[in-house]
């Protein structure tokens, strides 16, 4: 039945894949696609949704000044599910999908939403991360090489051993460059996008204004700036607009919704594309 429901959609999202070439296909995940992975959606209604209830007090910066240790605690009890995650089949379809559009001289740009590794590990190489990783901290001073707007260090060279034993601020990991404290290379919800270039702000502004010649929501919300962005930048443009997910969350006569998991979408879609099916590939 669910594949009966998605076949249209799918396959006018097939054509559109296919007349894009030479131009640039963009791909915007949130928190629906890691599902399949068992992390839990941040603002879904999951009882073990991330952000459900603390995030507008604790995912600040202002809660970071005020409290660093309790923000390290926060963050790392929160992103425990992220360590150890593997991708899931939808992961590996949009590499795979990426790796076919560039063979045939398109373009393609997924940027995400998420701060897991998912997309990384599955492949994936033309993309951004939007709201930062978690596999990387920065240092909170501002100009330091490892602080805004450029710097920052992977997390597997932060000792956390000291702060795990004793989680007071005496023990909150300092830069081993100016020995400010170190924080989370994530875009908190009272920052901006254009603060660290790693979040690569104009890159999506140009994608979302300019380059892009299709544009593929997958497991997204629609409440954060960047969809809004890059939703708002298409239609005005005229370019086509599809929706993976399982409860599509928009009510826009301009976009075709498939309401399907990613992890089926995207196998169905790679095989009608003749691509093949990364099932296996996430075991």
């Amino acid at each position: 039945m669910l594949r009966w429901i998605m076949q249209k959609p799918l396959h006018d999202l097939q054509k559109a894949i296919r007349a894009t070439t030479p131009g640039q296909i963009l791909v915007v995940t949130g928190a629906g696609i890691s599902v399949a992975s068992g992390i839990p959606t941040f603002r879904g209604s999951e009882p073990d949704a991330i952000w459900k209830k603390d995030v507008t007090e604790l995912g600040t910066y202002q809660f970071f000044r005020e409290n660093p240790a309790g923000s390290w605690q926060w963050y790392l009890s929160r992103f425990s599910k992220v360590r150890g995650a593997r991708p899931n089949p939808a992961h590996h379809a949009l590499a795979m999908l990426e790796r076919w559009q560039v063979a045939r001289g398109g373009d393609f740009l997924l940027a995400t939403q998420n701060i897991d590794t998912l997309h990384e590990q599955a492949g994936s190489s033309m993309m951004i991360k939007v709201h930062g990783t978690s596999d990387r901290y920065r240092c909170d001073r501002t100009g330091c090489e490892f602080g805004d707007p450029a710097g920052s260090i992977p997390a597997n060279e932060v000792d956390l051993a000291e702060f795990l034993a004793n989680p007071t601020i005496e023990h909150v990991p300092r830069c081993p460059a100016c020995k400010s404290l170190l924080r989370m290379h994530v875009l908190w919800f009272d920052e901006y996008y254009f603060e660290h270039n790693d979040y690569q702000f104009k890159t999506i502004t140009r994608a979302a204004q300019q380059e892009a010649r299709l544009v593929i929501f997958i497991g997204t919300s629609f409440a954060v700036g960047v969809t809004a962005l890059v939703l708002q930048g298409a239609l005005d443009r005229g370019v086509p607009v599809f929706n993976i997910d399982p409860t599509p969350r928009i009510d826009e006569p301009r976009v075709c919704s498939i309401a399907a998991p990613a992890e089926v979408a995207l196998i169905e879609l790679c095989q009608e594309l003749g691509i093949g099916a990364p099932a296996a590939a996430a075991r």
